[in-house]
């Protein structure tokens, strides 16, 4: 080759290495089979055995521990916080589905609006309220986040669907990934393997999946990624027969308040050898 083209071939790929988008960071995700603890209702020292944390994005992770911040990512959140109903009603009053007479929908048991994530537009706008959140979840050194109410469609009156939930999910997704953060199917078994194929969730959280016999869509999504919680005594023991040792499986009170309250329940199935 001439030295002018030499120099001319070496420019151009110096200039389509410089326009290259940089490699996201790698996600960490947590170790299978490890004993873990639910403690969105309240924080507590976790016992020494334990490896994985939840907590609410509100507060601080745990050091020396794989550690997971839980965001209501398509209803709101509790009052006082940044995203509460009434926040979402004094700043952004035309992303939360409303009944015919104007006021917004309510999920009864947790007293929680539904986010409308039926358009595009909108999804994209509630994104990027969402970002501050998720990337304060990175700043609190959170190594994952559990994406809650997947099944908000179920309470929307038809205003979206399933699909619109996959559709905002991706999105979230590949926000946290690019922030370094692995990300939780919460519950949502009806996905089947697209929460893992299509959104791109890295691991599964159940609730009550043993009570209501269907975790076999998370095991066949996730293989033995899934952390579940069940909230009664029949459903656990169940479970740990099932595959304790291999998933982990925890039962917690219903409220998953903390430790010292009068109501307080945690149990863990035997772990691993």
């Amino acid at each position: 080759m001439k030295p002018v083209a030499a120099l001319a071939a070496l420019l151009l790929l110096v200039a389509s290495c410089s326009t290259s988008e940089p490699e996201p960071p790698s996600v960490e995700l947590p170790p299978s089979g490890a004993k873990f603890d639910y403690q969105i209702g309240g924080v507590y020292q976790p016992d020494a055995r334990v490896k994985i944390v939840v907590r609410d994005r509100s507060k601080l992770p745990v050091g020396d521990r794989y550690n997971i911040c839980y965001l209501n990512a398509l209803q709101t959140q509790p009052d006082p916080m940044e995203g509460s109903l009434s926040w979402w009603q004094q700043n952004h009053g035309d992303l939360l589905v409303k009944k015919p007479d104007g006021q917004p929908v309510i999920v009864p048991q947790w007293e929680e609006g539904v986010l409308d994530i039926s358009t595009p537009e909108k999804r994209g706008r509630i994104l990027d309220i969402q970002k501050k959140w998720i990337e304060g979840c990175k700043t609190s050194r959170f190594q994952a986040i559990e994406a809650d109410n997947l099944d908000s469609h179920t309470w929307a009156g038809g205003a979206f669907d399933i699909n619109a939930t996959k559709e905002f999910m991706k999105s979230f997704v590949r926000h946290a990934h690019e922030k370094g953060l692995a990300v939780a199917q919460k519950n949502g078994g009806e996905l089947g393997d697209s929460g893992k194929k299509y959104v791109g969730f890295d691991f599964a959280i159940t609730e009550d999946c043993q009570a209501h016999d269907e975790c076999k869509p998370y095991a066949d999504a996730f293989g033995d990624n899934v952390f579940q919680i069940e909230y009664t005594d029949e459903a656990f023991q169940s479970s740990c027969a099932d595959r304790g040792g291999r998933v982990s499986v925890i039962r917690r009170d219903r409220n998953v308040v903390p430790y010292g309250h009068p109501d307080y329940v945690y149990e863990a199935c035997p772990l691993k050898p």
